[in-house]
């Protein structure tokens, strides 16, 4: 038999790894190499929380109540739609973007922007808090080892993707490039957000 903590590693990965707002806000940022560092850490701090959460029994509750989950799917929805459009805004008039002639968004801004999509984003508590909670506690005792599986596996997974970025860098002082991505990320976060009103 596996090690939760292995098991915990691979379901945490296989989730997290799908395409998705967070993961595309991440991208972004480590393209533009600005306030890398505290995205991946906030990314991965959340996903601490809400793993937790998950393992001590709120996902049972939230399943409970229907009623606060529609009021978060519609909400997310708005949310990722809008910030879709954004984007699809961005690549109708891409820049020239290198490293050094960025100019950086405020490390509040950009902060506030990651919890938002981490947060409003009901498909989190589903795949962390509830499913991931689900699967930590089919191993009793071993649930919390699960748990620090699941958490590794996210900090793995923000620290490649935000810091891993930056060799792509060269690739997006072109302003085609980024209305290639900027048109990926509005495809991904208005699909992502009509599916889930819909859904």
């Amino acid at each position: 038999m596996q090690s939760p903590l292995v098991i915990g590693f691979l379901a945490s990965f296989a989730l997290i790894a799908a395409i998705g707002a967070q993961n595309a806000f991440v991208l972004r940022q480590g393209i533009r190499r600005e306030h890398v560092l505290p995205v991946v850490a906030m990314c991965t701090l959340s996903d601490v929380v809400l793993i937790a959460a998950g393992i001590a029994g709120v996902g049972a509750l939230i399943a409970a109540h229907p009623g606060a989950m529609t009021f978060a799917k519609f909400g997310g929805a708005t949310f990722l739609v809008g910030y879709g459009l954004l984007a699809a805004k961005r690549a109708w008039k891409p820049a020239t973007l290198t490293p050094s002639d960025a100019v950086p968004a405020r490390l509040a801004e950009v902060l506030v922007t990651c919890a938002a999509l981490t947060f409003l984003n009901p498909h989190v508590y589903l795949d962390t808090v509830v499913l991931l909670g689900a699967l930590a506690n089919e191993h009793r005792d071993g649930r919390w080892l699960f748990g620090v599986g699941a958490v590794t596996a996210s900090a793995v997974w923000f620290t490649g993707l935000g810091f891993g970025a930056r060799r792509l860098s060269g690739l997006f002082a072109k302003p085609g490039t980024w209305r290639v991505l900027d048109c990926l990320i509005a495809a991904t976060m208005v699909g992502l957000g009509v599916m889930l009103a819909v859904s």
